[in-house]
């Protein structure tokens, strides 16, 4: 091999060759086309194929990312967002320790987090080169966001961003061998709004056999109300005075659209709910509601799974911006309005108060919404799915203030990559080498052959901790809570009880105040 072709390697693709670079080792490819840009024309629209190219494309920096507003003050502390401007967003990167067709080995593709409004590939916390490193090709996707992405419209079909995610899936299957990955053992990785696409993908018709294993981190596979989707666009729409069509909105520019969603997007969070964008049911590549096409369907049964969650997931939805302190205080407000986003009754929140008499109130509301939102549906999907799942939880708390073990810090040691200073952005300083070892490790064997070192799920429900020291394996440390949900009787609708400690009523009209009050404070401090 000449020094030319080991400082930039070739390898040809359907469409074109691309040259990368090899960095400490391994060959790295950014920014590749899988599709148009989906703009002019294709805005809103299913992704079309790329255009061909001559002679040989560089692939040295990261493509385009995705339009997206930028995280508030309250949120950039903690997570990064790099911006690449362009139009051809669709695009995605290689890691790979042997570029080749003769090496076929096995590949994770990762679909990044950000709750379908943020994030792209190019989070330095996602660098592919460890799972080089280790034997396995990454790969790591763009795909449209927001309302670009998942906006619902009556002239263009829905979801155009996992349509995005599933065009990058087939891109994967046709061309990764010339890259030196084997199409038969691709394992279909993400986390948060990723890791619930993954959830849709298993599900569609159109992504069998695309797939041999998936990883699902804080994720639950789901299908949001059309409704709850359709009154985000009408706000913007209302906003814009422009009418609720693909049509209308394809006439905005861009960045009047993002700055229009941000505000619109103000009163939504995970734990208060609101208004939000997210997949939904179209009768197409999304026929039905995906956790019930795994759980009853019978989808992907040949699928090897590996789920989990953190101890603490809200506590990254409660911290920044002080909103953990204001739940605290609303005390029986705040647990009411837990009630009503999980369409629970009093004893839920009481057999909470009893199992964790110490818990402040917003630990106690995190917790519910939490266990209602995630662990409940993943419990569900890995029972059904019980000869080939595996379950995790992350339990290591941050070294910064507040964070606890919150949303998304596992993500720098799944990558063991805790070195740069995006993933101390959430973790602080000094994280352990030995935790990333051990989670990076597991999800490499579970990429490599389908066992990521523990015990499959089972009717003892053995999870494994990831925590400082060794990992260890728990039987059901969440089944006492989650049986709570199993016994309790569905909440009256009027007058709904707020009382948890006082027994006090609280009817509809008020409840909807109180959350709403909850959801303009959270706004205020975020942004």
């Amino acid at each position: 091999m000449t020094a030319a072709v080991q400082e930039h390697p070739v390898v040809g693709t359907p469409y074109g060759a691309v040259r990368g670079r090899y960095e400490h080792g391994i060959a790295v490819f950014r920014g590749i086309p899988y599709a148009a840009p989906p703009f002019g024309p294709h805005r809103f629209r299913p992704p079309l194929p790329p255009e061909p190219w001559d002679g040989v494309r560089d692939a040295g920096a990261f493509g385009p990312t995705p339009p997206k507003p930028p995280y508030s003050e309250a949120f950039e502390k903690y997570l990064s967002d790099p911006v690449v401007p362009g139009d051809d967003c669709l695009n995605l990167n290689v890691w790979t320790p042997e570029p080749g067709p003769g090496a076929r080995l096995p590949v994770l593709v990762w679909l990044h987090g950000g709750a379908l409004t943020r994030g792209s590939s190019a989070v330095p916390v996602y660098d592919g080169r460890t799972f080089a490193r280790d034997g396995v090709v990454l790969v790591s996707v763009n795909y449209r966001l927001g309302v670009e992405g998942y906006g619902l419209f009556p002239d263009t079909p829905a979801n155009p961003g996992l349509r995005d995610q599933l065009a990058a899936l087939r891109w994967v299957h046709e061309s990764i061998a010339a890259f030196g990955g084997d199409p038969d053992r691709i394992t279909l990785a993400g986390q948060s709004a990723g890791a619930i696409s993954i959830g849709a993908l298993l599900a569609a018709p159109q992504a069998q056999g695309l797939v041999r294993r998936a990883v699902l981190q804080s994720g639950p596979p789901e299908a949001f109300e059309r409704d709850k989707v359709r009154r985000m666009v009408r706000r913007m729409a209302t906003r814009l005075k422009i009418p609720a069509t693909a049509a209308a909105f394809a006439e905005v520019d861009r960045d009047l659209l993002l700055r229009t969603q941000a505000e619109v997007g103000k009163l939504s969070s995970p734990v208060l709910g609101g208004p939000s964008f997210g997949i939904v049911v179209d009768g197409d590549l999304v026929p039905c509601d995906p956790l019930e096409a795994l759980v009853d369907g019978g989808a992907a049964r040949g699928v090897d799974l590996m789920l989990g969650w953190t101890s603490e997931e809200y506590r990254l939805w409660l911290v920044p911006g002080g909103l953990l302190e204001r739940v605290d205080r609303l005390g029986a407000v705040a647990l009411a309005g837990a009630m009503a986003r999980c369409h629970c009754g009093t004893e839920v929140p009481r057999g909470y108060r009893a199992l964790q008499p110490e818990a402040g109130t917003a630990e106690t509301v995190g917790q519910i919404v939490t266990d209602h939102l995630l662990r409940i549906p993943m419990h569900q999907l890995a029972d059904a799915r019980s000869e080939a799942s595996y379950v995790y939880e992350f339990a290591w708390p941050s070294n910064l203030p507040g964070l606890g073990s919150c949303h998304a810090l596992e993500l720098g040691f799944v990558f063991d990559s805790g070195d740069v200073p995006e993933s101390r952005k959430l973790a602080g300083e000094g994280a352990p080498q030995e935790l990333a070892d051990a989670m990076h490790g597991a999800w490499v064997r579970f990429a490599t052959d389908g066992d990521p070192g523990w015990q499959r799920w089972d009717a003892t429900h053995p999870v494994r901790i990831f925590d400082a020291g060794e990992p260890r394996t728990t039987l059901g440390p969440r089944d006492v809570e989650l049986a709570l949900w199993a016994a309790a009787e569905p909440a009256p609708p009027e007058p709904v009880t707020a009382g948890v400690s006082d027994g006090a009523p609280l009817r509809t009209v008020e409840l909807r105040s109180a959350v709403r009050r909850l959801r303009r404070s959270a706004a205020a401090r975020r942004h």
